[in-house]
């Protein structure tokens, strides 16, 4: 079993930063996918970062290349998503989420944090 904690967010203004962490209780294997979502109007977890577990390879929606970084410190079981020149339209909940089977990113992911709720305002 796996747990996800999300930590970090908050309310900024728009052009500034903030940092999601996301702590893993239970083993990741290596290969595996991990990343982060988020929830737009639409109400269906679009993924905008993933990473495979380990491995370094990443992938990122087009909408935040160049302004988002989703990074991973395997000895604290930890990732992290960094956002950079933060827009109104960032302005979602986002959650991490780990997926233990079958080497893919695709859905279904398994596990998911709680959601973490970030704001940016004009």
């Amino acid at each position: 079993q796996v747990q996800l904690v999300e930590s970090g967010g908050g309310s900024v203004q728009s052009g500034w930063s903030l940092i999601l962490s996301c702590v893993a209780s239970g083993y990741i294997a290596n290969g595996t996918c991990m990343g982060w979502f988020r929830m737009p109007p639409w109400y269906e977890r679009e993924g905008i970062a993933l990473t495979y577990s380990g491995i370094g390879r990443t992938w990122y929606r087009d909408s935040v290349k160049g302004r988002f970084t989703i990074a991973q410190d395997t000895a604290k079981n930890t990732m992290f998503l960094q956002m950079r020149s933060l827009k109104q339209e960032d302005n979602e909940e986002y959650y991490c989420a780990y997926k233990a089977y079958g080497g893919d990113c695709n859905h279904p992911f398994g596990y998911w944090g709680q959601g973490n709720q970030d704001t940016v305002y004009s």
